[in-house]
């Protein structure tokens, strides 16, 4: 049985746990093969394989317990090695046949309820093994209401494909997909893509089809080739992050962006400096998408990072901004704005912190890391009031605008590192009754923690995208004085090993609050730069 390995996208960093003592086997090198049995499967979605009897971790992508696979290894550190499976010599018994013959639905070969069932339990274990904690309810995972076609953004790279070795031999020239997965660097080609809508696979099509049809070449990540080439400051590796000989940009990504309530499409094209008839395309997607076309966008971006947030970006045709609903919200999503990438799982998730906040109407509400609104919305009606605080000011504004659009009072917004604007925000407004917090994957840093536990609230509602990092966050919270009481994971990203969680925290009875802060006029101040109206 042969493992197509473009099936396999590429996988987070997970921790290598501690080897026992003992002898260890040679270490494998990079671009050896081993054949390897998988007994679990590690946080960040890989299976866990062990060589000899020292127990050498061996981290194996396209591997599931049960499995003994023949993989190949790209990575090797002193402890542990990630290698990717090329063929599976004994199946799982749990193995089912995948759906989708493209990366990033890696677990699509475990069927939904054993999906389910792992994510529950690496929930747990984080917080037992990783937080050292107990006491806490583990709820049932709410399951996707969709297992397939479920996300609203997708992120595309441009590719050039190879005549002599093609990553997919039926479209040598210029291709659209997703990266190769497990330490590969090529694009693969996709036909049709399982977790986008059919909307949003046409839009896609429509694109590479103008792209080729204009001649264009992808961007050619750290080859070093043309008369543009710069040197990475950092790596000294000689990449192109400007035009082509010839004058035109190069294509580096393309982003498709669905409002699943409205049927509208936003389509971002992400390219080198250079020249681009992006009115030409622009027609070519409003021809063949008419009127749920919302919107088509140019960035222009000089980063050597593989990103589409980065650069400048500038209004082609219709609106900047894509209309969608969120529950009872009217919304409207800016370029490069966060939303949760699958709509209906985000209102069961929203439903899951409303439920926890357990707001009665006169509660003072903080959300830290409020993004364009979304949650302190949706609590803003249940709350006396409510403050949001969120780094990147565009996003502010959005959340400004949304709430005068749907008419929601006491709300405000204010721009600002959390780490410095919510002592000052404390002075101003007074201690939170709630705190909810949504932070990025990388969690909280313990500083931010700490102005959380001077913040004092009596209950903290925390939406968390990775358990590992909430994990040690929910032990410095109990340290502090606040107890752990639940927590119940929401299947947002079927067929992939993410995990979103909700945790409630609530300060224990007779836990001290912490002094008053004495604060003064300081740069705290000058990062609150716009509030929503009162």
């Amino acid at each position: 049985m042969t493992l197509d390995p473009r099936v396999i996208p590429a996988p987070e960093e997970p921790a290598a746990p501690p080897s026992p003592s003992g002898d260890q086997p040679p270490r494998p090198q990079r671009g050896d093969e081993l054949e390897l049995s998988i007994d679990s499967l590690a946080f960040g979605g890989e299976g866990i394989a062990r060589l000899g009897d020292g127990g050498y971790v061996v981290f194996v992508a396209g591997g599931i317990p049960g499995d003994r696979v023949r993989a190949v290894v790209y990575k090797r550190k002193r402890n542990y090695a990630h290698a990717r499976a090329v063929e599976i010599l004994e199946p799982s018994p749990e193995r089912i046949a995948p759906r989708a013959d493209h990366p990033g639905v890696p677990w699509q070969v475990l069927p939904y309820e054993r999906q389910l069932e792992i994510k529950r339990t690496q929930v747990d274990d984080a917080l037992r093994r990783i937080g050292r904690l107990d006491g806490f309810e583990l709820e049932e995972i709410v399951p996707a209401l969709e297992q397939w076609r479920y996300r609203n953004k997708l992120e595309y790279s441009f590719g050039n494909g190879d005549p002599t070795h093609p990553a997919d031999p039926t479209h040598p020239g210029l291709l659209c997909g997703f990266h190769a997965p497990a330490g590969g660097n090529a694009v693969v080609a996709i036909e049709d893509c399982l977790l986008a809508s059919e909307l949003g696979n046409l839009a896609r099509e429509v694109a590479l089809r103008w792209c080729r049809e204009q001649g264009l070449t992808a961007w050619d990540r750290g080859r070093g080739q043309g008369d543009q080439a710069s040197r990475h400051e950092r790596t000294g590796r000689v990449e192109r992050v400007g035009a082509d000989s010839d004058g035109r940009a190069l294509l580096r990504n393309l982003v498709v962006r669905e409002g699943r309530r409205t049927g509208q499409l936003q389509i971002r094209i992400v390219t080198t400096d250079g020249e681009l008839d992006a009115g030409s395309l622009a027609l070519a997607l409003s021809e063949e998408l008419g009127e749920r076309l919302s919107g088509v966008l140019w960035t222009r971006s000089r980063s050597f990072a593989e990103m589409t947030a980065a650069g400048d970006t500038e209004l082609v045709w219709g609106e900047a901004e894509l209309p969608e609903r969120l529950g009872e919200l009217d919304l409207r999503i800016s370029p490069e704005a966060f939303f949760q990438t699958n709509t209906e799982m985000a209102e069961l998730l929203y439903e899951v912190v409303v439920e926890y906040a357990a707001l009665e109407g006169w509660e003072r509400v903080y959300d830290l890391y409020s993004g364009i609104g979304t949650i302190a919305l949706t609590l803003a009606p249940r709350a006396g009031e409510l403050w949001g605080i969120e780094l990147v000011g565009e996003a502010v504004a959005d959340a400004i605008a949304a709430a005068r659009r749907n008419e929601i009072p006491h709300t405000n917004f204010f721009a600002g590192d959390i780490r410095l604007a919510l002592p000052e925000l404390v002075q101003r407004a007074g201690r939170p009754d709630v705190l909810v917090v949504d932070p990025p994957r990388a969690g909280l840093s313990q500083k931010v923690v700490r102005r959380i536990i001077e913040a004092s609230p009596r209950r903290i509602v925390y939406v968390s995208c990775n358990p590992t990092t909430l994990a040690p966050n929910a032990a410095q919270l109990v340290e502090a004085g606040y107890q752990l009481l639940k927590v119940r994971p929401v299947d947002m990203f079927p067929q992939t090993h993410h995990i979103e969680c909700v945790a409630l925290f609530e300060r224990l009875a007779g836990a001290p609050a912490p002094a008053e802060q004495e604060t003064t006029a300081s740069s705290a101040e000058h990062e609150i730069a716009a509030a929503g109206p009162e």
